[in-house]
């Protein structure tokens, strides 16, 4: 898809893809669907466009619509993965992506990196670089261990740091 098709296909509105009505061969087709919401939830919260034999988030559309190009991977900066403004999405690859994720379903910590180190008897500090954890030491402190992460994770994160 260009970006001229996804705007001849589709109306921008705060956010939301509508589809347009055609003038083509097509038209009788997609005059049924004019004005109505393009795509369906996809079960893991962002909107899928079927086109052409071919599936699309609106994310990713809504993305070439306003810079001509689909990224690697099109993050959403608030996390919020219904919210598809054009404000809030930027080009990420996978390895910035993962950068921002949520802490892990088994961190009981409560803070991303920050984990209890059992033969040390002490908080330790980690940050993801690369697919590589970086070792950032053992704290007694917990408050310690949790600024030493959050700070090494805006160092090498930048951008995507999620803290």
């Amino acid at each position: 898809m260009t970006q001229e098709d996804a705007i001849r296909l589709f109306d921008y509105r705060d956010g939301t893809l509508y589809w347009r009505e055609r003038a083509d061969a097509l038209k009788r087709w997609n005059s049924k669907h004019a004005g109505k919401q393009a795509g369906c939830p996809s079960g893991h919260g962002y909107i899928k466009i079927r086109l052409a034999g071919r599936s699309y988030y609106a994310h990713q559309i809504v993305f070439l619509m306003h810079h001509g190009y689909i990224p690697e991977v099109t993050d959403h900066t608030d996390y919020d993965t219904t919210n598809n403004r054009i404000e809030n999405l930027r080009a990420s690859t996978k390895s910035t992506n993962g950068m921002n994720r949520d802490k892990p379903k088994s961190n009981t910590s409560g803070v991303k990196g920050v984990v209890w180190h059992k033969g040390g008897k002490k908080w330790m500090a980690r940050v993801m670089v690369g697919g590589r954890d970086i070792y950032l030491g053992l704290y007694a402190d917990f408050a310690e261990a949790v600024s030493v992460a959050n700070a090494a994770r805006i160092e090498k994160h930048g951008d995507f740091a999620r803290i």
